[in-house]
């Protein structure tokens, strides 16, 4: 818990509506924040937490109530299988970088602290934004800032980085913050850096891909009833979530049978819930968060 405070931590535990004899999933730990309000809610039920990155285990605290699973949460439905917990109550995602990864300066996701061009959340994965910045062709690298940094000048930023890169490889982070310092919009420095660290980041650790095979999995293992929570914490995932819940697909229009009767597998669960200013003040980093809860039908 030291290392987490967990973002919108009553509304999304309340969103699951525990059972204290159910099954349930943290299917991002962190620094376990979330999983230890779940964890004091159970009497006879258990809770799957998974976390790729072998850090998380520092956080894990002593209770046979939780069964902790070192993989990405894209690999939801094998793990369940394997620990005959299928179909479970809820499952609850944080989407956001533990406040523990960003403040490891080695880690290389963060753009206040010099680091290694790092920001695999697994460090098993071989792909590395060193990597994606110094072998990805210009068009490769204009992809990944349009479509994962949505930045108006993606094409200047990866023209500007292939440039740099003929005479000196770009190592660091801050490597990457002076090749680019010229393009960041004057008094919206902050913004563009994170903007472009943001797509790195997705691109290193295929963050979309994942998050839709999560989201298909889920309904598949949790139980009719079954509550699905998701916080996310950029445009690009919230719409992911946002259409899923609403539709049972990424398109975000349900299909309809002969009558015209909606065929959606998950039904929305009230609005839209973001932190109130007093969390927003307490904790900067929960002010992205976008919650939301489906009902799976």
């Amino acid at each position: 818990m030291k290392y987490h405070v967990p973002v919108l931590a009553e509304a999304s535990i309340s969103g699951l509506n525990i059972s204290p004899e159910g099954t349930y999933v943290d299917a991002t730990f962190g620094g376990g924040g979330h999983s230890a309000l779940i964890l004091g809610k159970l009497n006879a039920g258990k809770l799957l937490a998974f976390d790729q990155d072998p850090d998380a285990k520092e956080n894990l605290p002593e209770n046979d109530k939780l069964i902790f699973i070192n993989e990405n949460f894209r690999y939801l439905k094998n793990f369940l299988k394997l620990y005959r917990a299928i179909p479970v109550d809820g499952i609850l995602a944080d989407l956001g970088v533990s406040s523990w990864q960003i403040d490891q300066a080695e880690r290389g996701f963060s753009t206040r602290y010099e680091g290694p061009l790092d920001m695999r959340m697994d460090k098993k994965n071989s792909v590395t934004a060193e990597g994606v910045v110094n072998t990805y062709g210009q068009d490769q690298l204009t992809d990944v800032f349009k479509l994962y940094g949505e930045l108006k000048n993606a094409r200047r930023i990866a023209a500007e980085i292939v440039f740099q890169r003929k005479h000196t490889p770009i190592i660091s982070t801050d490597d990457l913050k002076r090749t680019l310092q010229k393009l960041a919009p004057r008094g919206k420095e902050n913004k563009f850096f994170a903007q472009v660290f943001q797509a790195l980041r997705i691109e290193v650790n295929s963050e979309l891909e994942v998050l839709k095979e999560f989201l298909i999995q889920s309904i598949e293992v949790i139980k009719p009833g079954g509550r699905l929570v998701v916080i996310s914490y950029h445009s690009l995932e919230d719409r992911l979530v946002k259409n899923f819940m609403r539709s049972g697909n990424f398109r975000g229009e349900a299909e309809k049978d002969f009558f015209g009767n909606t065929l959606s597998p998950v039904r929305q669960v009230g609005k839209l819930i973001i932190p109130d200013e007093n969390e927003q003040e307490q904790n900067p980093r929960s002010r992205s968060a976008k919650l939301r809860i489906a009902e799976i039908l």
